[in-house]
């Protein structure tokens, strides 16, 4: 994967260009060099967007993210690596999302594909997009060599000017753009050195801040075109039913709905408005075959994982010789640890807006995963992937809800649209979304080690037990190797403690529920074992938990640098007042490093408040500083709701919770102070999305031990010990 990263593998390419359209820089992954070329439009205007850089004659600068913009400031960070090379001001700069063509707008790191996940839009990004704008500033700065027949290497590019420091001549890129269209693509351009950088690593405001805050911003619940109807599904609330019958007679007779008709998620109800569709919704009459889910509950899965966990699985690591080791250790300690289903719940729920035309399909909502998305709309519609339009617009977040194989609410969105005719906009309610499944899946872990008699750790025995996400998708060739599915052992088959024996194993049920990625994966519930029990190794020698870590990750840089900083910032080892507790977890995902030190209080009766976390994070150069920060603090935020709140718990083969009343998120007046600190490094980026969520749940734990010594292995922990 990491060979994708080299800039000698890329190919830059002209997309074409006409008198007054200005400069267009595409890019094409093709070793071939096959040009995608665009029409010649009317003079002034700029060509359709089928490259990452669009200069108009007026000057503007366009730059076309390829990523889905959620809250995770893709839309800032992306653009910035242009204007630091391009040398425009950040305030010429203008963001628009690319169109689904993976020839053009591919992940590098996930293939032919375009979408966005596992923190990857930074890292795949950061050579391809500098490489764009310096790209066009060698370009421009020949447009105006040309012009005034001198040498292009004594000329300067600055805010947006290329500038002959001889004569004090100066043009503008727009003045140079239609000339610089029409010049050859350079095949290797110099880029900036770090010293040299005005924008990367400094501070500037996000490009969304103003639409977002004023109301202009447009997402996909945002969207109404001329004609357009609302559709709502009855789903099965039990997973596995199929509809056995269902009568529309009282769903038609409700104002405003206009159709009603079985799809194969359901019964769709279509109507003038939303209210009407989920009034006509609720009339229906609907008759379900029970299926495979019918009895399921969450005490029958974990106890047929407690089963499981009592006989080897498919091994996912093994060093030296665990069981001997461990047979043969001075001091041994078991534990078991129990984390629940997990429902996305972004803000803003599930969406599309469809119009299938003769010409083909045009969708709009937050789409995550563009290419995939495109296939399975175009097989429901028996036409081609490239027929299928899709514009991406804002996503109230998604937390890997939006990128799924299946592309579940875009194939049903399709489905209702191509039978009605006209635009429809298929919603979701947040009932919908907390019943719909696709959850983290719950998980089981159990795990022993042994101590010397000095105390350190000389075994290590890992067994997890849980749904895979990727069996059965696309994605199982690639990421489940020997019965191994990598996601669900992900932070745990790469343990960075130096333990000589250490062995992983997984098992992998298969249950009727829908699971998938849930923001930071298989971190989410690993971390949360190792560093818990880590600390319960600590404390069976009888050491402070950060020295007992800094001594098993002498060759571990990273993750001892980011631990030594969080806690040097929150003064571990200073006392605190009476009740509170301090605790520590560090872990690596995504190529990101983060420690987390929490700081809880506790009252008499066991209530506890999380009341301070310091946060240090190593995710190599910070292209937006404040962005980084921002994504610490909400996947805090977040990875918090978890660790005290949020759950999805099955009876009878349906899930109990169904909105915010019982499916709790964190609330305003329990976030904690958060102080993060980035380490200051000239690494290539890594991922920031994800990453500041897996340490958090660990952390408080460990601090929650520290003030009353109990110990807690079941989340969600609640906002009391007992």
């Amino acid at each position: 994967m990491n060979t994708l990263q080299d800039p000698a593998r890329r190919d830059f390419i002209k997309a074409g260009a006409a008198l007054g359209a200005g400069l267009t820089l595409g890019f094409h992954l093709n070793s071939a060099r096959a040009a995608k070329l665009s029409l010649p439009t009317p003079a002034g205007e700029a060509f359709a967007p089928n490259a990452f850089i669009r200069i108009t004659p007026d000057g503007a600068v366009t730059v076309l993210v390829k990523h889905l913009e959620m809250g995770q400031g893709v839309n800032t960070g992306l653009p910035a690596l242009v204007a630091e090379e391009l040398e425009v001001p950040w305030k010429d700069i203008r963001v628009e999302s690319a169109p689904a063509d993976h020839t053009l707008y591919n992940n590098l790191l996930w293939g032919p594909m375009q979408g966005t996940g596992g923190s990857t839009a930074m890292a795949n990004s950061y050579a391809q997009l500098r490489k764009a704008g310096a790209t066009a500033r060698e370009m421009l700065k020949e447009a105006a060599a040309q012009s005034w027949k001198v040498d292009r290497a004594g000329l300067k590019a600055e805010a947006g000017f290329v500038i002959d420091p001889a004569s004090g001549r100066r043009l503008s890129y727009g003045q140079l753009a239609q000339a610089a269209a029409l010049l050859e693509v350079p095949d290797q351009v110099e880029l900036k050195a770090a010293k040299d950088f005005k924008v990367i690593g400094k501070g500037f405001k996000r490009t969304d801040t103003q639409a977002k805050s004023d109301g202009s911003a447009l997402f996909g619940l945002d969207l109404y075109l001329d004609g357009m109807l609302t559709a709502v599904v009855a789903r099965p609330a039990r997973f596995g039913d199929k509809l056995k019958s269902f009568n529309t007679d009282k769903a038609l007779a409700v104002p405003g709905v206009k159709a009603v008709f079985a799809t194969p998620a359901g019964v769709a109800v279509v109507a003038t408005d939303t209210w009407s569709a989920i009034k006509g919704r609720e009339a229906l009459t609907l008759e379900w075959e029970p299926g495979p889910g019918a009895g399921l509950s969450t005490e029958s899965i974990f106890a047929s994982y407690r089963d499981l966990a009592k006989k080897p699985g498919a091994v996912a690591r093994d060093d030296g010789d665990a069981t001997k080791a461990l047979a043969g250790a001075a001091k041994k300690i078991g534990a078991e640890f129990e984390v629940p289903y997990l429902a996305h719940a972004p803000m803003e729920p599930l969406n599309c807006v469809a119009h299938v035309k003769e010409d083909g399909c045009d969708i709009w909502t937050g789409d995550q995963f563009q290419t995939g998305d495109q296939r399975n709309a175009a097989q429901v519609l028996g036409i081609a992937p490239e027929k299928v339009r899709i514009h991406t617009m804002f996503a109230g977040g998604s937390f890997g809800r939006r990128a799924n194989t299946q592309s579940d609410y875009i194939v049903e969105g399709v489905a209702i649209a191509k039978r009605m005719g006209v635009p429809v906009k298929t919603m979701w309610t947040r009932e919908d979304d907390i019943h719909g499944g696709f959850y983290r899946p719950c998980y089981l872990h159990t795990l022993e080690a042994g101590l010397d008699d000095k105390g350190h750790p000389v075994a290590w025995k890992h067994r997890i037990v849980g749904q895979s996400i990727v069996a059965g998708t696309s994605f199982e060739g690639g990421m489940v190797k020997n019965g191994v599915d990598h996601t669900s052992v992900e932070g745990a088959s790469s343990l960075p403690y130096a333990i000589a024996n250490l062995h992983v194993d997984l098992h992998s049920p298969k249950l009727p529920v829908p699971v998938l990625w849930w923001r930071s994966v298989g971190s989410t519930h690993t971390a949360f074992a190792t560093e818990v029990f880590l600390d319960e190794l600590a404390h069976a020698a009888g050491a402070d938990p950060v020295e007992f870590r800094r001594k098993l990750l002498k060759e571990h840089p990273r993750h001892l640098g980011v631990l030594n900083l969080a806690a040097d910032k929150a003064g571990w080892g200073k006392p605190l007042p009476t009740g509170w507790g301090r605790g520590v977890a560090v872990h690596e995902s995504f190529n990101s490093y983060v420690a987390e030190v929490v700081e809880v209080s506790v009252k008499p009766d066991g209530e506890f408040k999380v009341e301070r976390v310091v946060c240090a994070v190593d995710c190599g150069i910070a292209v937006t500083p404040d962005v980084v920060k921002a994504q610490m603090e909400g996947g805090i935020g977040f990875g918090l709701a978890a660790a005290l709140h949020s759950a999805v718990t099955l009876k009878d083969g349906r899930a109990v919770q169904s909105n915010f009343d019982d499916y709790r998120v964190l609330r305003m007046k329990e976030m904690p102070r958060v102080e993060v600190h980035i380490v200051a490094s000239e690494a290539p980026p890594t991922g920031v999305g994800e990453p500041g969520v897996p340490p958090i749940a660990p952390a408080v734990t460990n601090a929650l031990f520290a003030a009353t010594g109990k110990r807690l292995r079941k989340l969600p922990l609640g906002t009391k010990v007992v």
